[in-house]
This record gives structure tokens, sequence and C-alpha cells, in this order.
């Protein structure tokens, strides 16, 4: 992976509609960093934003099994959102598969890229 991928990764997660907005805001002070003295430090702040905030499946089996999802989204689509959280533990998945966590992992793998 090159660091042009893992812009686009970021790109990607902080216009998730699940992006929390502390990450969104990681997020963006990164990509507004790249080439300046500021990048590293902003680099820092993003993984470890991420590392905070990704979802790890209990979580979100536990949050999917909450009354938010059916205020968000309305009854069915909340049992349908707890469903698929429940598949997706059953799978043996480890974390969320939302776009903002897919990114963020995918993000965390290659880190090394955006920190030296």
């Amino acid at each position: 992976m090159k660091k042009d991928n893992l812009i686009e990764l970021a790109k990607k997660m902080i216009v998730a509609p699940s992006c929390y907005i502390g990450l969104k805001e990681a997020g963006q002070n990164w990509l507004d960093a790249i080439g300046t003295d500021g990048e590293k430090d902003a680099a820092q702040k993003l993984i470890a934003e991420i590392e905070a905030d990704i979802t790890d499946i209990d979580g979100l089996v536990a949050f999917a099994h909450s009354e938010i999802p059916a205020q968000m989204f309305g009854v069915e689509d909340a049992k349908k959102f707890a469903a698929h959280a429940d598949e997706l533990k059953a799978s043996g998945a480890k974390f969320c598969d939302c776009i903002a966590c897919l990114a963020g992992l995918e993000i965390l793998k290659n880190k090394a890229l955006i920190l030296d």
C-alpha cells in the first residue's frame, strides 16, 4: 500500500455517516497537514483516534441491540442491523464492518506509512 491509498481511505472514512465526529476531525486535520511540519503530529493524533474509535464486535452487537438504532433507523431497519451484527459476530469478525471502521482498520495496518 502507498501513502496515496491511505489518503483516499482517510477521505472515505471521514465522510462515512458512521464516522464519529472526533475521528472526522482527526482525519481532516491529518489531510490538511500533509506536506507541512505538522503532518507527523497530525498522523499520530489520527492513529490514536482510530484506535480509540474503532468499534469491536461486542460493542457493535451491544449497540445494535440497544434502543438507539430503532430511533435512528426505524424498527424494521434496526432489526436488520441487529441481525447483521449477530451474523458478523458469528462469522468470527472482530470489528464493525462499516465504512469508517474498515477504512480505519486499514489505516492502522499501514500506519508506518504515515508515521515516518
